[in-house]
């Protein structure tokens, strides 16, 4: 049996309710009441924390901060699952390693009461909103909350305070080679040399390129858009994509926009150009008089 396509579930406890209380650090203008102070070794981290590495300058540039300031966002715990008395971290991991470094006995939490769903959601928001993650974590981390819980990029939009096309153009880098995400998490190229290499042939060897004779993502652009060897020799022949080598972010695009038309809608790419058709296929006559007029509203 095929698996079902995660239902999207309202805001209200989900994805609006934990961004209040996963604001980064930097954010918060007046230190947040605890629900308690407990001591340090009732805390425990969660298993399943998606953020696996943890910067050691910036874990000590922490710690510096919280045994001068103490901790200014208390901890997001919820009870641990078969242990009384002790709890589990929902968000603030780092706060949790740095009190330790700084040697703090009681730190202050806030309990809620979130299921193992919740808790990777909360888990995901708060690594997204950390400044510290490359362009790549990032992206993964909207797929993942798109792709598990549901929400889509208008939503996240609209919550994370992020622009649809700054969340789609992310979440496209990810269908690039590992090799090029790679370049791309270690800093040696940018998002915008990233977003010029994706409708590329190659853009392995286009991005070694890149990175070794230091092209900017205007050259860059120029560079993917050259002709594919192996043309004619009466000129330049551009190829379209076939339906079965389009990618996964252009059949979400025509997805989104047939649903919102009603109408079927096809989108093929001119390999290695940023050209290419848009075809909207109606089939009545009433639809084309509901295009006609959607398109003659929005002038």
């Amino acid at each position: 049996m095929m698996d079902k396509k995660p239902k999207p579930r309202g805001l209200g406890r989900g994805l609006s309710a934990l961004m209040a209380d996963v604001a980064p650090e930097e954010q918060v203008s007046t230190p947040r009441r605890p629900d308690m102070m407990v001591a340090i070794e009732r805390v425990h981290p969660n298993p399943d924390q998606p953020r696996r590495s943890f910067t050691p300058d910036q874990l000590e540039e922490l710690a510096a901060s919280i045994r001068e300031k103490g901790i200014i966002q208390p901890l997001i715990v919820r009870p641990r699952p078969g242990d009384e008395g002790a709890f589990e971290i929902v968000a603030g991991e780092r706060r949790w390693r740095a009190a330790q470094m700084a040697q703090l006995h009681e730190i202050p939490i806030l309990v809620r009461d979130f299921d193992d769903t919740e808790v990777l959601e909360v888990a995901i928001i708060e690594n997204i909103q950390r400044a510290d993650l490359n362009p790549v974590e990032e992206a993964a981390g909207y797929k993942a909350l798109m792709d598990k819980f549901g929400h889509t990029q208008e939503k996240l939009s609209d919550v994370l305070g992020k622009s649809r096309s700054y969340i789609a153009n992310l979440v496209r880098l990810l269908n690039l080679p590992d090799e090029v995400q790679g370049y791309l998490r270690e800093g040696k190229i940018s998002s915008g040399h990233a977003r010029a290499l994706i409708t590329a042939d190659d853009p392995g060897s286009l991005a070694r390129q890149v990175i070794q004779k230091g092209l900017s993502v205007r050259d860059t652009e120029k560079l993917a858009k050259k002709p594919i060897a192996g043309s004619t020799e009466q000129g330049t022949k551009t190829r379209t994509r076939t339906p079965s080598e389009k990618d996964a972010d252009t059949k979400a695009l025509e997805g989104d926009l047939g649903a919102n038309l009603g109408m079927k809608v096809e989108i093929n790419h001119d390999t290695g150009q940023e050209s290419g058709r848009l075809t909207i296929s109606y089939a009545n006559l009433d639809q084309l008089d509901d295009l006609c007029m959607r398109l003659s509203t929005t002038r």
